[in-house]
């Protein structure tokens, strides 16, 4: 698959003037992942959970669009983490499905029930996920940093396209620089957090899983919230 440029040039541009408009990080991600999304699912599928996951047609969003269930999880839980992560941002699961499906446009990209379709859709709810425990925020920062950490893991150009854009613009020493390069890292020293049960992981004790996987400890770093940006809920 071709790299289309100037379309993820014009949606960085909008992304620049918006910092909030998670479609267009979308569209720029898509417009420069070639076939890097074929690569990852090939690993997926040729591992045992993976396998085991395309089997019985999985669908991460089923746990993480139910608020109730993720509230219901252990304290200390990462499933309960994530929880917390959405009542405080007052975000979804639903809303990034619905950035989604705006930035594939009309070509049903989320919308099929082949393998490959279903890989994307638990790959786009993983975003939510390694937010939560790589220890990453919703500012401006923690986005691009989270970024990074999965670019790591799915070695998608697109990803590293948006990534690599913010960390020049930025400066490579400055702080969110800095953050960048920790992300990616961090990613790189973790397990393969791609083809995990999550399913099974999300009521285990969050900080054992960072543990566990390689992930490390949540970062200390100074949020940057944009303008745009709601204010945090108690």
């Amino acid at each position: 698959m071709a790299y289309r440029l100037r379309e993820a040039q014009r949606a960085m541009q909008a992304l620049g003037a918006n910092p909030d408009d998670t479609a267009q990080a979308i569209r720029a991600i898509g417009a420069m992942s070639g076939n890097s999304p074929e690569r990852c699912f090939k690993r997926f599928a040729r591992s045992n959970r993976g396998a085991r996951i395309l089997r019985e047609k999985r669908e991460l969003y089923d746990i993480l669009s139910d608020i109730d269930r993720l509230g219901a999880m252990p304290e200390g839980s990462l499933g309960r983490a994530i929880w917390t992560f959405y009542t405080t941002e007052e975000i979804s699961a639903q809303g990034l499905k619905g950035a989604s499906e705006a930035a594939a446009g009309e070509d049903g990209y989320f919308g099929g029930d082949d393998d490959r379709t279903r890989f994307a859709r638990r790959l786009r709810e993983l975003h939510d996920v390694f937010h939560v425990l790589a220890g990453y925020g919703r500012d401006m920062r923690g986005e691009i940093a989270c970024l990074a950490f999965t670019y790591s893991q799915t070695k998608n150009t697109g990803i590293g396209y948006v990534a690599l854009r913010v960390l020049r613009g930025a400066g490579w020493r400055s702080e969110m620089g800095r953050v960048i390069r920790q992300g990616y890292w961090r990613g790189r020293r973790a397990e393969w957090l791609i083809d995990q049960d999550w399913e099974a992981l999300l009521p285990q004790p969050l900080e054992q899983l960072r543990k566990d996987l390689g992930v490390g400890p949540a970062p200390e770093y100074e949020p940057l919230r944009s303008a745009g940006a709601p204010t945090l809920a108690n």
